[in-house]
């Protein structure tokens, strides 16, 4: 149970927004339905993680694997609950995603993938990096997308610590 009640719907003074994220999302998630007791926060959160998610060259299936991972490290189960269709419908596997608790000892993950997952781990784990892991990465994806890389990592890092600090699960009663 959330520690904070969810927004209502009904307010007048969301109703536009409450229009454009279901037209964007299909409905308003527990997620949003938060964010709106501050609508200009919601407003910007809806156009940033639009972006993230649906504007940049990074590949889908690296953007949603490191979705699901940093939700995995950051024990943000409604995050991953979210994702898991993103990632199947952008090619992440099913033991890909089953792995993802140990994946440096899975075999179900390319070069590519692993240089991407170790970044990952370091940008939430431990903020400050060596920067051979992301030379790595750089190697493999140019300078774009590895900015466009370690930006979805950070903004979904916000988006776990922001559902956990309020407890959001998809079971919440609203």
């Amino acid at each position: 149970m959330a520690h904070l009640p969810y927004a209502s719907l009904d307010n007048p003074e969301v109703a536009p927004l409450v229009q454009r994220i279901t037209a964007e999302r299909g409905s308003v998630l527990h997620l949003y339905q938060m964010l709106l007791h501050s609508p200009p926060l919601a407003e910007g959160w809806l156009a940033f993680l639009t972006a993230v998610r649906q504007r940049l060259q990074l590949p889908g299936d690296l953007r949603e694997l490191v979705i699901m991972r940093v939700a995995h490290v950051n024990g943000a189960p409604y995050e991953a609950a979210q994702h898991v269709p993103h990632a199947l419908k952008e090619g992440v596997t099913q033991p890909q995603l089953d792995d993802l608790a140990d994946w440096q000892a899975s075999s179900h993950y390319t070069p590519r993938q692993r240089k991407v997952l170790a970044l990952c781990d370091a940008i939430t784990r431990d903020i400050h990096f060596e920067p051979v892991l992301l030379e790595a990465v750089k190697g493999e994806l140019g300078e774009r997308q590895a900015v466009e890389l370690v930006a979805t990592v950070a903004a979904y890092n916000m988006v776990s610590r922001f559902l956990e600090a309020l407890a959001i699960h998809e079971d919440d009663p609203r």
